[in-house]
Order: structure tokens, then C-alpha cells, then sequence
């Protein structure tokens, strides 16, 4: 196993709690390795800090997987590690579809597996992680077997653009036997027809599940705008809680279609409309031809996936919102979303405060929202929290 040293003065996130090495806080590395393997971490003094795997096409070339030296990195490890991810969401959330394993959070740096009903899908993001797969899953299966829930089978979704960071393939696919990749999930008592093979990310954003019921609360005899409905979710808490009538736009024609479908799944269809449509280019002509909503909900793809992205996503943000106050009602409500982990609360809240200024309108925040408890913040990896949003409103 390679020793790898840091640079006096470095690794000061670490210290503090953190998970990380970045490629400038290393010193040297003594040994051989490949890039993926398992190595120790040592201070500029050869103190002991850590064992982890290493891959130095990336920027982030250390990952953490424990602070002790007698820990050997093995099926036991994964298998206590996979156990008490699976223990924190017994305890703590709804598991019939939850997201059971996120990555640093859970102290399995890179990895992220969902849930759907007995289905689960996998994303790996990191070289080391992706060694240490196979066994991860099989531990997760043994264990909600163990609790009454067999899975019937698990789809890989290893297929976004930051695989090409680490040096790896983007990958999709089966991992053992095929299966019906549409699974039939409830949420909240709402249906949804979940594609895990061509759906966003892995099939459905679990992240939002508490909120899209915050919606439903405040929705009854609405008339109600759902920009970047996706595949409809938001609209059918608020059809399904008592709305007068649900406009849901999105980009993405697949995302419409089954927007659609689920709305006859949940026998809302006669109240809801879904369109394929820019929600940039849709909100000024709603704006010219007068429609006003009670509630209108803004849940955006992220604006900014780095630091140097950060002014001209709060531009957007700005932008969007003052665009969304136009259409709110007197007495109406907002919700508003972020989903760009460089943004965080202050200079979201901040921009949506510019845009409410820019278009004359009294808010008043009702909630702020966040990611579920099954998308946990360790305090130690501040870059595990993503999710913000506000619920306002707006005289």
C-alpha cells in the first residue's frame, strides 16, 4: 500500500472533519499504486490522518474512507457501513422509495444508490468507489432483505459528464438480470410511472419529497403554474390536494409525456395540462397575455455546477423569479428552488429578495426549505448540502 504525504500547512478541511485531498495539498507519494487503490495518508511529519483511494486525474485525488489505521478496507467494512446507512433511514424517513446510500454522508465517498419500490439504481462518481461496487450493492441487498425488502433487481445510471473528471466511462445499464426499467412508485399517496433507465439522474428526484407535500398543503381551489414540472410531480401533489387547475411546463418532451401519464395514473388528468416548452421563453408570454396564478412553483435544473459559474447563476435565479412574481396573484404563493450546491442560502435568498424588489412586490418568507433526511448534510462535508428553498408570500 502507497503512503501518501501532504504538504505542510495542508489539509486544513480535513482536519476540520472533512473527506478530502485535493491534488495541490499533496506533498509526494511513496510506493506503487494505480490510480483506484486503497492508500494511507500521512501528515508533512508522517503523522497518521487516514485511509482512502487515490486517483489523480482528479482534482479531488484523495477520498476518505476512515481516520484509523487498524480499519482494513474489506467486505466488513463495507458491510457495517452499508448496515448503518440502512439503520439511519429505518429510523428516520419513509423507505418504500428513498435514497439509501449518498455518498459522504453515509461515509461511502462517490457512490449514490436510490430505491424506487424494489427496484435500485446506482450511480458511481469515483474510480475507487467503483472498485468497491459490486460488494456494496450486494451488502445492500443482503441487508433489506434482512429487513423484509427484496430487490428485485438494479439498474446502473453511471452516466453523468463527471465520471469523464476521474478518468472513467460514462456507463448504463442492468448489473445482474434484466428487468421492467418503468417502476410504479407512491409518494405522498401520489403515483408516479418512475423510467429508470431514461429518466433524469436515476429515474426521479427523491430530494423534494417533503416539499412537493408543502405544496399540496397550500394548493386547495388553486390555480397553479409548475415551471420545470419534470415529470410532473409537483403539479400532482397540488392536483391531488384539491387544485382548481394545474399548468405544468417543462423542456424535456420524454419528462412531459410522462408528466401526462402520470396525471391519468392519479386520475387528475382533467385538471392538469403539461407542455413542452421553454420556461424562460413561456413566463413573458404569459406575462403579455395577462394569466396570473395562485401559486406558482420554480424548481430549476442547477445554474451553476462550479465556483466560476456562481454571478451568472445568480443572474438567472434573479431573472426567473422576477419573471415568476409577475405572474403571482395578490395574497399568492412562490415556491422557489436551488439545486446548485456553489450556491448557497444567503445568495439565493438574495436573489430572489433583488428579484421580489425588481418587480414591487412584499414578500414575506412562510418556510425554508432544504433536502430530506434520506439526503442527510454531514456537518463535516459542508458540499453534501445542495437543496434550498423558499416558500413566500407575496402581497
Amino acid at each position: 500500500m502507497a503512503d501518501v504525504y501532504i504538504k505542510k500547512g495542508e489539509g486544513r478541511s480535513f482536519k476540520s472533519g472533512g473527506m478530502w485531498f485535493y491534488d495541490n495539498e499533496i506533498d509526494r507519494i511513496e510506493g506503487k499504486f494505480e490510480n483506484g487503490d486503497i492508500i494511507d495518508v500521512l501528515d508533512f511529519d508522517g503523522y497518521y490522518l487516514g485511509r482512502g483511494f487515490i486517483n489523480t486525474n482528479s482534482k479531488i485525488t484523495i477520498r476518505i474512507l476512515t481516520r484509523h489505521k487498524d480499519v482494513n478496507i474489506d467486505r466488513e467494512f463495507i458491510k457495517k457501513r452499508v448496515k448503518d446507512a440502512v439503520k439511519y433511514r429505518l429510523d428516520t424517513v419513509d423507505t418504500s422509495s428513498c435514497r439509501l446510500i449518498f455518498g459522504e454522508a453515509d461515509y461511502l465517498p462517490g457512490i449514490v444508490i436510490d430505491k424506487f419500490s424494489d427496484v435500485l439504481v446506482v450511480e458511481s462518481l469515483a474510480l475507487g468507489i467503483d472498485r468497491l461496487k459490486a460488494d456494496i450493492i450486494e451488502c445492500l441487498k443482503e441487508e433489506l432483505a434482512s429487513h423484509g425488502m427484496n430487490i428485485r433487481g438494479v439498474y446502473e445510471r453511471s452516466d453523468a459528464k463527471v465520471r469523464l473528471n476521474e478518468g472513467m466511462e460514462r456507463v448504463k445499464g442492468f448489473i445482474g438480470e434484466p428487468f421492467d426499467t418503468k417502476v410504479e412508485i407512491v409518494e405522498n399517496g401520489v403515483k408516479y410511472m418512475v423510467n429508470v433507465a431514461d429518466g433524469q439522474k436515476t429515474g426521479f428526484f427523491l430530494d423534494q419529497k417533503y416539499n412537493r407535500a408543502a405544496v399540496g398543503r397550500l394548493c386547495k381551489g388553486a390555480k397553479v403554474l409548475d415551471c420545470f414540472t419534470h415529470t410532473g410531480s409537483f403539479a400532482l401533489n397540488a392536483a391531488t390536494s384539491g387544485a382548481e387547475s394545474v399548468l405544468g411546463v417543462d423542456a424535456s418532451e420524454l419528462g412531459v409525456e410522462q408528466a401526462k401519464e402520470n396525471a391519468i395514473l392519479n386520475n387528475v388528468q382533467d385538471k392538469t395540462e403539461f407542455i413542452c416548452r421553454d420556461v424562460f421563453e413561456l413566463l413573458p408570454e404569459l406575462v403579455e397575455k395577462g394569466e396570473q396564478y395562485d401559486v406558482v412553483i420554480l424548481d430549476p435544473p442547477a445554474f451553476a455546477k462550479h465556483k466560476d459559474a456562481l454571478r451568472n447563476a445568480l443572474r438567472g435565479y434573479t431573472k426567473l423569479n422576477a419573471k415568476a412574481f409577475e405572474k403571482i396573484k395578490p395574497g399568492g404563493i412562490l415556491f422557489t428552488f436551488s439545486c446548485s450546491q456553489v450556491v448557497d442560502k444567503v445568495n439565493f435568498r438574495n436573489a430572489v429578495f433583488t428579484a421580489a424588489a425588481q418587480s414591487g412586490r412584499s414578500v414575506r418568507i412562510l418556510h425554508q426549505l432544504t433536502q430530506p433526511g434520506d439526503h442527510p448534510v454531514n456537518i463535516y462535508h459542508p458540499e453534501g448540502e445542495y437543496l434550498k428553498g423558499l416558500v413566500l408570500y407575496v402581497e
